[in-house]
């Protein structure tokens, strides 16, 4: 593993624009809060660390920040994740559990492993954000996460779904998505530019299945994607002002219907 730059990162002013209007708009993180944040150490998770980090520095407001990293039970690398926190000034936990093994006992044949391990990861930052008094958990889904979970859900669920930016879990915790009208190629451009280490499989369970057993829906969404942006360089802008242009009665659901007058 190469050695951790020294300096600290450069979030791009695009970047910062980007999440700044996200959480002007719709209040993600305001005074006081106590925030747990998902830290898988990977590129998404890695760039919304270092932006609450430069927002507790610069912010007109105060909040708190805890990082979390879910450890499946079957190895990885961690220690880069300390390393990382520790030069941001952020608070770091490691959550030791045996996700893995319960993914290999108890997943249901034609289940998406994906979904199933999101679940219980899920719930682990639930847990903890409950019973250390956090108010919200922030995830470090990305616009091109928003646009294959629409894809997918159109797809293959039938209905019309995506990500929002915030949401109240059964449990009411917020949970608050900063980064959602970002770009995934602004991500990369920030973990490359920046020089930081990310392990090779993110510690993600996913990378340990053998490749015939591997979830293929969300890899060909995001290829349809990629294909559909050659074609319409402005697809990714249009799809984020859909997402704020809902026209619920355009569509069949009777719960959205104009009423029928007598």
């Amino acid at each position: 593993m190469s050695a951790l730059e020294t300096d600290t990162p450069v979030i791009s002013k695009k970047i910062l624009n980007i999440v700044g209007r996200t959480n002007a708009k719709y209040r993600l993180i305001e005074e006081g809060d106590n925030i747990l944040l998902g830290l898988s150490g990977g590129k998404d998770s890695m760039l919304l660390a270092t932006i609450l980090a430069h927002m507790r520095k610069h912010a007109p407001f105060s909040f708190n920040v805890l990082a979390i990293t879910v450890d499946y039970g079957r190895g990885g690398e961690y220690e880069y994740i300390q390393d990382y926190c520790d030069k941001l000034g952020i608070e770091y936990q490691r959550d030791r559990t045996e996700i893995y093994k319960i993914l290999e006992s108890h997943k249901r044949e034609g289940t998406i492993y994906c979904s199933f391990c999101s679940r219980m990861r899920r719930g682990e930052l639930y847990s903890t954000a409950l019973k250390r008094g956090f108010n919200k958990v922030a995830l470090a889904h990305h616009l091109d996460d928003a646009a294959e979970s629409f894809m997918m859900n159109l797809t293959y669920n039938g209905a019309l779904r995506s990500m929002p930016p915030y949401y109240r879990a059964a449990n009411g915790l917020g949970v608050i998505r900063p980064l959602i009208f970002v770009r995934e190629r602004q991500i990369i451009d920030f973990i490359s530019s920046n020089n930081i280490y990310i392990a090779p499989d993110c510690n993600c369970p996913i990378n340990w299945l053998p490749e015939d057993k591997r979830p293929k829906a969300r890899a060909a969404n995001k290829e349809l994607l990629k294909q559909l942006e050659s074609n319409n360089p402005n697809l990714f802008k249009s799809l984020k002002n859909a997402f704020s242009n809902i026209h619920a009665n355009s569509f069949c659901d009777s719960r959205f219907l104009d009423s029928v007058e007598e």
